[in-house]
């Protein structure tokens, strides 16, 4: 019986002992985060996209708190949460960049493009790329197989007859399908910028014409009829300058192949 009650008296000291220990070690060992990492996790949107530069929105919280990345860098926040984070921070911020959404430079869907066979692998654009340059005509198109919405962790990609379409309302800006896409086809513009070419063929119109019936071609209808440097034509393809302000309606309406289009058309 004594020898019970020793074993229960040793574990007990060596439990007090261990526990002091422990007390010890997180009173004098323990690191403190600062205060500020949880109310500025709290102010951010959540989406733990990556959009930022960081794993997620606690280690971006820990880095603006500490000095090491700006109080903007919460794409899907916009300025809202920018001025939030600043105000945790204690500094000015005077606003940022227009806030972006993802749009997808092709028209060429199973109507207008045509297909060079039929795939049946992975339903991934990169694995579909990976097979003899992709199966669809067009070599810079959309494959459609949608890697960018299995990306999107605001889901506001879908496919729609072969190609992928953003719902801009539910598009938070933070680049992940750019990144997804083998093909370079997507891209971020300002919410605001409405005429946009749904086109990322660089090639001459004489062969564009012979994979993708709403291709760009290089005509320059657009740069003529819109004003000096808004649309420039660059390797065969119309680029529009977001900086400058455009009523494209000219632009548009001339456009022989309608690659040139407005959004809210």
């Amino acid at each position: 019986m004594d020898g019970i009650l020793n074993a229960i008296a040793l574990l007990g000291a060596m439990g007090c002992v261990c526990g002091l220990a422990l007390a010890l070690a997180a009173r004098y060992l323990g690191v403190k985060e600062d205060p500020r990492v949880g109310k500025i996790t709290e102010a951010l949107s959540g989406a733990n996209c990556g959009s930022c530069g960081y794993a997620g929105c606690a280690a971006y919280a820990a880095a603006v708190a500490n000095g090491t990345a700006p109080v903007d860098g919460c794409v899907p926040g916009g300025a809202a949460v920018a001025s939030a984070v600043a105000a945790i921070m204690g500094v000015d911020f005077s606003g940022g960049d227009e806030p972006k959404v993802a749009f997808v430079k092709c028209g060429g869907d199973c109507d207008s493009a045509t297909r060079r066979f039929a795939y049946n692998g992975i339903a991934d654009c990169a694995a579909a790329a990976a097979v003899a340059g992709g199966d669809k005509g067009c070599p810079h198109g959309c494959l459609g197989y949608g890697s960018c919405a299995n990306v999107c962790p605001a889901h506001a990609i879908a496919i729609a007859k072969g190609i992928a379409v953003v719902d801009e309302s539910l598009c938070i800006g933070c680049g992940a399908c750019v990144k997804a896409c083998p093909r370079h086809v997507v891209e971020l513009v300002p919410r605001s910028a409405r005429v946009r070419v749904f086109c990322n063929s660089t090639d001459p119109g004489a062969a564009v014409r012979k994979y993708c019936s709403r291709g760009c071609i290089g005509c320059r209808m657009c740069v003529r009829n819109s004003a000096e440097g808004v649309v420039k034509v660059d390797g065969n393809l119309a680029h529009v300058d977001y900086s400058v302000p455009f009523d494209g309606d000219a632009a548009v309406a001339k456009c022989p192949v309608k690659c040139l289009r407005s959004v809210d058309a």
